[in-house]
């Protein structure tokens, strides 16, 4: 199959509502050289680790937005297969809603990215791993089905699974999950409210991710912005890098505008996240 010619099939679609994931061993080797190299470059003109500071290996390091700051790693937004994913998922005009790149450290205890509900715009992470690894080394691992919420297995997991010693008597690690192994080219692509975790990692765990969600009605605009505004945490002025605006073409602008359009409140609330803050947010 051609890249241009990628697409979901009808039990890939099924997978996802009903388990909450899609994985995608291989579906970017052909760019992972490149696309490393671009990561890395990111971090060496950003001072190396979190903040402008060198990596110390001690605690996360993360960029917030990442990929709008490679030309090249922008152009991922408009790769077939990356489009092939995201518009039988979410819709031909969904919405880019930023990227993190990240140097992780240690352990990542359970949790979801987002609460939404199932009449809320749905929300997704497509997720790049830049190094090889197992269920020992940081791979990530996910829970099937914990994004329904609502539904009573995915609240039980909601509300007990951050003391699982105390509530199952298992250690996070041991907490019934799936377990990507992967290596560079790999992409792995979850429903925010899916439960997620790694355990076991190094001091330099790479990778990075993309957001993405439906479209939001005019009618819901309100919660788009209130959305965008949580961003103010990365002591950013707008949601996406001059990168990703300045290469975009009509096809990309699509993906682009509606957030464009209802950000302009983020540099207020960025200021002030910084009157309080002694470091934009590691995650």
């Amino acid at each position: 199959m051609k890249n241009q010619d990628f697409k979901l099939t009808d039990q890939q679609i099924n997978f996802f509502q009903t388990f909450g994931y899609l994985s995608f061993p291989g579906l970017l080797a052909d760019r992972s050289e490149e696309i490393v190299d671009a990561f890395e470059a990111v971090w060496g003109e950003r001072g190396g680790g979190h903040n402008g500071k060198p990596h110390e290996g001690t605690a996360r390091s993360c960029i917030v937005p990442f990929i709008d700051q490679s030309e090249y790693l922008s152009s991922l937004l408009d790769d077939p297969r990356i489009l092939g994913i995201t518009t039988t998922l979410l819709g031909d005009d969904f919405n880019y809603m930023g990227s993190d790149g990240n140097y992780y450290v240690g352990d990542t205890r359970w949790h979801s990215d987002g609460g939404h509900k199932p009449e809320d715009p749905t929300h997704l992470k497509i997720a790049f791993y830049l190094d090889h690894l197992n269920r020992d080394t940081g791979a990530l691992r996910v829970i099937p089905g914990s994004h329904l919420f609502g539904d009573g297995y995915a609240d039980r997991l909601q509300e007990e699974i951050r003391e699982s010693e105390t509530d199952w008597g298992v250690h996070g690690r041991d907490v019934p999950a799936i377990a990507f192994e992967t290596q560079p080219g790999d992409v792995v692509c979850f429903n925010h409210n899916t439960k997620h975790a790694a355990f076991g990692g190094g001091t330099r765990r790479r990778m990075f991710t993309m957001n993405l969600c439906e479209r939001y009605p005019e009618d819901r605009l309100e919660d788009l912005r209130t959305y965008i505004g949580n961003s103010a945490r990365f002591w950013i002025d707008r949601k996406y890098g001059p990168k990703m605006v300045g290469t975009a073409g009509p096809e990309r602008l699509v993906h682009l505008e509606q957030v464009m359009a209802n950000d302009g409140h983020l540099a207020e609330l960025s200021r002030k996240a910084q009157e309080t803050m002694s470091e934009p947010s590691r995650g």
